[in-house]
C-alpha cells in the first residue's frame, strides 16, 4: 500500500510481483518435471474457463495437492509447471478442470473466485497474485488451443506446458501474450479520458488498444487514439508495463502529447470521451465528482498513468 498526493491509500498495480523460478531450461526434462509434480508439498492451481478454484476455508489457500486435483478431474498430463518458490524450492503447477463454475459451486469444500476480484480484495501477496496471473493466462491458452491450427487434429502438451505439439503433422504451437498499448494523452493541463461501454457505469479511463503486426509502440498509440477519439498524437513515451491476464495481455503504459483537440468518437469504440482538467480528475480520484464519474481501481496501469499525470511524475 502507498499514499498518493491526496493522502488516499492505494494498492500498487497488480500482477507485477511474480518471483517464481520458472526453470525454463529444464522444461523438456520429463523425469524432472514429473518428480516435482509428485513431490509432497507441491501446489496446484486449479482453473475453470472463467475462475480459479481454491480449497474452502476462512483464509484462502493458494493451491491443491496432486491427489485433490485428480479427485476433481484434473489430468496429470495437462498440468503446467509454473516454477519453484525461491524461498523453499516448492514447485507450483496449474491445470484446468472439466467442470463448469455452476457444478463446482455445489461443492462445499471449494471456493470459486475470479482473479480480478482477488486483486481488488488484495486476497494474496504480490508474489502469489503474480503467479496466479501466470496460471490464468497459460490455462486460457491451453483451453483454447486443443487442436492444431495447421491441420485441425488434436494437439498435446509438451515442454511442461509451454508448447503444444501436433502428433499428426508435427507442428509446434507456443503460448501467446498479446501486447496492448494504454495511453494517457495530454493537452497541457487536460487529460483525454474515455468510457468504453464494458466498464461499470461512471468510470472513465485512459484509451487503450491492441498492437497490430508491423507496428512500433508509438505507432500503435497514435493509431488507436485516432481511431477511438479522433485525436492526433505527436510525442509518445513508454512509461511502464503490466501483465494483464484477461486473458493474456501485456499492457504497455504510455503518455502522449495531443496535436489536435476536437474529439470525434465512433459508437463501436467508446460511448463517451472528454478532455478533463486536473481539478475534475482529482474529483474522480477522490470520489467527489458531481456526476459520479470515477477512474479505474488502483490495481490497473490506467490508475497509475492517471495518478502519475496528476502528480506530474510522468
Amino acid at each position: 500500500m502507498r499514499a498518493d498526493a491526496a493522502g488516499l491509500q492505494a494498492m500498487e498495480m497488480s500482477f507485477l510481483g511474480n518471483t517464481l523460478d520458472r526453470q525454463s531450461t529444464r522444461r523438456g526434462d520429463t523425469a524432472y518435471i514429473t518428480g516435482l509434480l509428485e513431490k509432497p508439498g507441491t501446489e496446484i492451481v486449479l482453473s475453470t474457463a472463467k475462475t480459479l478454484v481454491f480449497p474452502a476455508g476462512e483464509t484462502l489457500a493458494f493451491g491443491h495437492d496432486l491427489q485433490a486435483a485428480k479427485a476433481l478431474g484434473a489430468k496429470q498430463e495437462e498440468m503446467v509447471f509454473l516454477g519453484l518458490r525461491p524461498e523453499n524450492g516448492q514447485a507450483v503447477f496449474a491445470t484446468t478442470l472439466p467442470q463448469s463454475d455452476e457444478e463446482l459451486e455445489e461443492k462445499t469444500d471449494l471456493q470459486i473466485r475470479d482473479l480480478r476480484t482477488l486483486a481488488l480484495q488484495n486476497s494474496f501477496n504480490p508474489q502469489d497474485l503474480g503467479a496466479l496471473a501466470q496460471a490464468r493466462a497459460l490455462i486460457h491458452w491451453h483451453r483454447t488451443h486443443q487442436f492444431c491450427s495447421q491441420c485441425g487434429e488434436p494437439s498435446r502438451m509438451a515442454e511442461a506446458g509451454y508448447r503444444r505439439d501436433c502428433p499428426t503433422c508435427g507442428a509446434f504451437h507456443f503460448p501467446r501474450t498479446d501486447p496492448c498499448v494504454i495511453m494517457l494523452i495530454a493537452d497541457g493541463d487536460r487529460a483525454l479520458l474515455g468510457r468504453p461501454a464494458r466498464l461499470p457505469e461512471g468510470i472513465y479511463t485512459t484509451l487503450a488498444g491492441f498492437m497490430e503486426p508491423g507496428e512500433t509502440i508509438e505507432q500503435a498509440v497514435r493509431r488507436e487514439c485516432l481511431e477511438e477519439s479522433g485525436i492526433e498524437v505527436g510525442d509518445v513515451r513508454l512509461i511502464s508495463n503490466q501483465p494483464w491476464p484477461f486473458p493474456a495481455n501485456l499492457m504497455l503504459g504510455c503518455v502522449g502529447e495531443a496535436t489536435s483537440v476536437d474529439i470525434e468518437i465512433e459508437d463501436d469504440e467508446l460511448e463517451a470521451c472528454k478532455w478533463c482538467d486536473r481539478e475534475e480528475v482529482w474529483q474522480m480520484v477522490k470520489d467527489t465528482h458531481p456526476e459520479g464519474h470515477k477512474i479505474p481501481p488502483s490495481i490497473s496501469i490506467a490508475y497509475e498513468l492517471i495518478l502519475g499525470w496528476l502528480e506530474e511524475r510522468i
